[in-house]
């Protein structure tokens, strides 16, 4: 059986893939605000929306809503990229709700160096947040596809997070 998948809203930029700019669409401004009121919580400086990463979230989208499969893209396919990925019943979810299923991780997160920085032990429990508030992101791309059942949300991060033995969270332990 074929699943079919329909477009929605692509984030990009008719631009150099290299250019970092302001969110190019209603949604692509949602997302990166979400992303920048988490970090503004916690005292960082906001990060900006990157049309490469955009680019590069989408085409994975597009492979999971055409695939139907689940899990991370391979690391060597996004060499120096965080990932967040999400997927929820199509249509169900706001994007501020499909964000506050990784920002909700923040009940679960206790300052200190990665990976210990998860109340329960397991940062698992805490990397969708953690790559959010990662101190050195600076560049944000994101993207959102669906299947006839189900929605995609796809993040890709520049600078990568959840770097082992690196501080995150309660200003990066206070200076270390």
């Amino acid at each position: 059986m074929r699943t079919a998948f329909k477009r929605v809203p692509v984030l990009l930029l008719a631009c150099m893939p290299s250019a970092v700019s302001a969110a190019p669409n209603p949604l692509a401004a949602q997302l990166l605000a979400a992303h920048n009121l988490e970090r503004q919580s916690v005292g960082l400086v906001p990060i900006v929306w990157d049309p490469a990463l955009a680019a590069a979230a989408d085409a994975y989208a597009v492979q999971l809503a055409r695939t139907g499969a689940w899990g991370h893209s391979p690391p060597q396919t996004r060499v120096d990229q965080g990932e967040n990925l999400w997927m929820g019943t199509h249509g169900a979810f706001s994007v501020y709700a499909m964000m506050a299923g990784w920002t909700g991780e923040k009940r679960m997160f206790r300052p200190g160096i990665f990976p210990n920085v998860a109340r329960r032990g397991s940062w698992h429990d805490v990397g969708h947040y953690t790559q959010i508030i990662w101190p050195a992101t600076k560049r944000v791309g994101c993207s959102v596809r669906s299947s006839a059942r189900n929605d995609y949300l796809v993040c890709r991060y520049s600078v990568a997070g959840n770097v082992i033995g690196q501080p995150v969270g309660a200003r990066q332990l206070a200076g270390r």
